[in-house]
């Protein structure tokens, strides 16, 4: 997980991307994750340059299997991606939700252990179209729920709802599947920040992640072709045949180090440890539709639930 970017105007315009969005200096916490990082000029330079070749690459040879998958219904954070999502009970007239990382929060990184429940915010969020462009700016009523304890996510009640979303500008929210994602899915990280999509898929699970203070159970892990950089914590990870989300991304081993921030390492069920340099990961999102009740509210003690609790 990386630092937030606090300058990059001079960089982006430099490299030709002057959509990208300037990014606020949030969170200031060690860095942990794919944020957007506070690398050198010329690794943002290089990511940029990266991002753009491969849009573009996409758009002229794009693959049969990606034609189900846009960036419709994502959103950008001031320094991470996102998604609109529902439940498969949620209703249209219910408020929306929007899904990140826990280390995107604004008020900087969850302690091991902590747990943020029902706490007022007023976040906004770049609502995109299925060609990446931005359509509204949807603001938060409250954080829901947020961790980084066995999991890493956040997750926003906003203001709108469902239908209310649709009928202003035609979006619809991404479903998230409730049954454990499987080994061999195609999937592509939708990042809503540097709008651009990733393919590839699911490699399989590690048991334990480890990076830095931080430890996740049964995250799933991307085969090589997912190189996500900076900017694409919180993206959602879309299952390319269903269309649902199936996880959420949120890092990566960049340098090949073992359980260290911005190099987590796979811990099994023996207390093995290994270490995969260039290998990025997601973390499962089945089990959090049991944990929300009637009209999206959440409910840490219904039966089914076994998200952390604070």
């Amino acid at each position: 997980m990386r630092k937030p970017l606090v300058a990059a105007l001079s960089i982006l315009a430099f490299a030709g991307m002057s959509t990208a969005p300037a990014v606020a200096a949030e969170p200031t916490a060690t860095s942990v994750g794919k944020g957007v990082g506070t690398d050198t000029v010329t690794s943002v330079v290089n990511d940029v340059v990266t991002s753009t070749a491969a849009s573009l690459s996409q758009l002229t040879s794009p693959s049969p299997q990606l034609k189900a998958v846009t960036l419709a219904g994502t959103v950008s954070l001031s320094n991470c991606s996102g998604s609109v999502i529902r439940f498969p009970t949620s209703l249209d007239t219910d408020p929306a939700l929007v899904l990140s990382n826990g280390h995107c929060l604004t008020t900087g990184f969850p302690e091991p252990g902590e747990v943020l429940t029902n706490q007022a915010s007023s976040r906004t969020f770049g609502l995109l179209n299925s060609a990446g462009t931005k359509v509204a700016t949807l603001r938060a009523s409250k954080l829901a729920y947020g961790t980084m304890t066995d999991t890493d996510v956040s997750i926003y009640q906003l203001t709108s709802t469902y239908a209310s979303i649709k009928s202003s500008y035609g979006i619809s929210a991404l479903t998230v599947q409730d049954t454990h994602p499987t080994a061999g899915t195609a999937i592509t990280v939708a990042s809503g920040y540097w709008k651009r999509l990733y393919s590839c898929n699911i490699d399989g699970f590690a048991y334990r992640l480890k990076e830095g203070d931080w430890t996740w159970k049964d995250s799933v892990r991307y085969t090589s072709a997912c190189q996500t950089i900076g900017g694409t914590s919180g993206s959602p990870v879309i299952d390319q045949s269903t269309g649902k989300v199936v996880a959420v991304n949120n890092t990566g081993n960049e340098d090949g180090e073992r359980c260290t921030e911005n190099n987590p390492c796979e811990v099994d069920a023996n207390g093995n440890v290994t270490v995969r340099e260039g290998i990025n990961y997601a973390q499962e999102i089945y089990n959090i539709p049991a944990c929300f009740t009637t009209g999206n509210q959440l409910n840490l003690n219904a039966s089914a639930c076994t998200l952390p609790k604070p």
